[in-house]
């Protein structure tokens, strides 16, 4: 009966937002890919917003039923009946009745499983696509048949761009840069390599007062530098969002200039390699929205540009990396070895991360250095009174390990809860 529900409430959200996006006819720029999907969908709308008026997709809105609840312009109703009924109430109106609907929606469009995408093309078709990065080994990869046939769903919004429409890559992904070959979409591209039409040069990390506070580079397009600034949180991806944003925003007949004026509005999302500050003066990287190897891979690597910054110890809390299928052990082996060499106190939280320790074991890391855990509340009880001033510390885990609950404990302000991802009451009750 669930199901039934599910699927009929699915569908007349879809009718409902398909037929808003016929009669107001929005220009819709649709972000895919793997990894930093919502980050990205929040810059790029942040670019766009001093050329257009954006609505954008809420938190990762990004499902059959995310999307269509950002077109109408509503949050999540959860499991609330009357909320439901709020829901189609103003998705009557909104397609009913006149209203200042945005000339420009920013949707971010994800897949769990085979035809997710299809179904949400139904809704609404894209002018214009930015592919984040398609890996080597997706997440959700289990539900698919093999690494490819994720690629290829991730990489389907792109199909559906006429001839000279925008396609914004990832430069360096050389996946997205094969299959659009087959396009004949208008192609710009950002990255660090020089064969990016926005390359991002000299990144650093960025220290105010003594406390790490965000990322710098310069933003190279054509012969014009730029520089660039993103606060409250560290890494290279960190800077691929607003590239990214800028490379849309030229796409779309914006200047640099105003694209990255409209990022002056930009923030990280929760649990995005947010910088915190933690416990007796430890320095904390929230990465807990959810976990894959290449997004771990990434972590690991903002973990030592912090820790070499200032001189830290180097500690990786880490917990499974879910829906990987049979790619789960190598995966889960793999990042073992690298945290052998990356980190100097392990923690591991799960049954499949065991695996992680296991390999950093084998790889010559001491025992001593390896702390294992089965759940997130076990481990957070136990580190509170380990890490201190010192101490860069980075939390990573897929969605259901809930590490943002270790973040919560190590925090030294109980205020900052709120930077938190999933703090809604919906999720604190689960």
């Amino acid at each position: 009966m669930k199901s039934l529900l599910r699927t009929l409430f699915a569908l007349v959200l879809g009718w409902l937002a398909a037929g808003i996006v016929r009669k107001y006819k929005p220009k819709i720029v649709m972000v895919t890919g793997s990894v930093g999907k919502t980050s990205t969908k929040d810059a790029v709308a942040a670019a766009l917003s001093t050329g257009y008026y954006v609505r954008r997709s809420e938190k990762s809105f990004n499902s059959e039923f995310g999307v269509p609840l950002t077109i109408i312009g509503v949050g999540s109703p959860w499991a609330s009946p009357a909320a439901w009924l709020r829901v189609f109430g103003e998705a009557f109106a909104v397609r009913f009745f006149p209203t200042h609907y945005p000339n420009l929606l920013v949707l971010e469009v994800g897949a769990d499983r085979p035809g997710d995408l299809a179904k949400i093309m139904k809704i609404a078709l894209p002018d214009a696509v930015v592919v984040t990065k398609l890996p080597e080994v997706p997440v959700h990869v289990e539900a698919y048949p093999t690494p490819a046939a994720v690629r290829e769903e991730e990489f389907y919004p792109a199909y559906a761009l006429d001839e000279g429409m925008p396609l914004i890559m990832n430069a360096e992904d050389e996946y997205a840069i094969a299959m659009s070959a087959r396009l004949t979409a208008r192609t710009f591209t950002f990255g660090v390599g020089e064969q990016a039409d926005v390359r991002i040069t000299h990144p650093k990390v960025f220290v105010e007062g003594g406390r790490v506070s965000g990322m710098q580079a310069i933003l190279k397009v054509s012969d014009e530098e730029s520089p660039l600034t993103v606060y409250d949180t560290v890494g290279q991806p960190a800077l691929y969002a607003p590239a990214a944003a800028v490379a849309t925003a030229v796409a779309l007949g914006l200047s640099v200039e105003d694209a990255l004026e409209g990022l002056k509005a930009f923030a990280p999302p929760p649990g995005r390699a947010r910088i915190l500050s933690g416990k007796d003066g430890a320095v904390l990287i929230d990465d807990s929205y959810n976990s894959s190897p290449t997004a771990t891979v990434e972590a690991l690597a903002s973990l030592n540009l912090v820790a070499g910054e200032q001189n830290l110890r180097r500690i990786a809390i880490l917990g499974d990396m879910l829906e990987l299928g049979r790619y789960s052990h190598e995966e889960h082996e793999r990042i073992g070895t690298l945290a052998a060499r990356q980190t100097d106190l392990l923690v591991t939280v799960g049954i499949r991360a065991r695996g992680i320790a296991a390999a950093a074991l084998e790889a010559g890391m001491s025992e001593t250095s390896i702390q294992q855990f089965s759940t997130s509340e076990e481990a957070a009880t136990a580190l509170t009174e380990l890490i201190g001033k010192g101490d860069a510390v980075l939390i990573k885990g897929s969605q259901s390990i809930r590490t943002e609950r270790i973040t919560e404990a190590l925090l030294s302000a109980p205020e900052d809860q709120e930077l938190l991802v999933r703090q809604s009451l919906q999720w604190k009750s689960r």
